[in-house]
């Protein structure tokens, strides 16, 4: 089978956006947020810690990343798990994905919850999350006193594929 030249992963295929960031006084030492591959669509995270956190089955922490971003108009950043952690471990983030406004300039701080079932130590540099920068539409809403029907009209929770 040829390759299809839609599908290639090169840097080329990607829209490039300036974005600004910042290290804290603690991240010095820290590699920047990178892509792992050149098909990645989010930027490692990494844990900007002064000593090691374990996490028991069910305990979270607040984890700071030691960067922080001045994010164009019309984007956001989306801050997601990474799937090896939680498929090894069971080690994911809550409030999933958490939103980095286009004007929040803090530090990126991620809450790491244990989903499983032995505890978890979280190293410093460890990569606990990625950032997935995107842009995002306004709306503006109008009130109105019925919506258009549609084909699912209110079905919802589960209503999709069943008869």
């Amino acid at each position: 089978m040829g390759a299809n030249p839609q599908l290639s992963s090169s840097h080329e295929d990607f829209t490039e956006v300036k974005v600004l960031i910042r290290r804290t006084q603690e991240s010095s030492d820290l590699p920047l947020p990178s892509y792992a591959t050149a098909g990645s669509v989010g930027l490692d995270l990494r844990a900007c810690i002064s000593q090691p956190i374990t996490l028991v089955p069910g305990g979270r922490a607040l984890v700071g990343t030691g960067v922080a971003v001045a994010l164009p108009a019309g984007t956001e950043a989306q801050i997601r798990p990474r799937s090896g952690l939680a498929a090894e471990h069971g080690v994911t983030l809550l409030n999933s994905p958490g939103t980095v406004d286009s004007d929040y300039r803090g530090e990126i701080r991620l809450v790491v919850i244990n989903h499983g079932q032995a505890p978890y130590t979280i190293q410093r540099g460890d990569r606990i999350g990625q950032m997935v920068v995107g842009r995002v539409l306004r709306v503006a809403l109008e009130e109105v006193s019925k919506l258009p029907e549609s084909e699912r009209n209110t079905g919802g929770f589960g209503h999709t594929g069943k008869n």
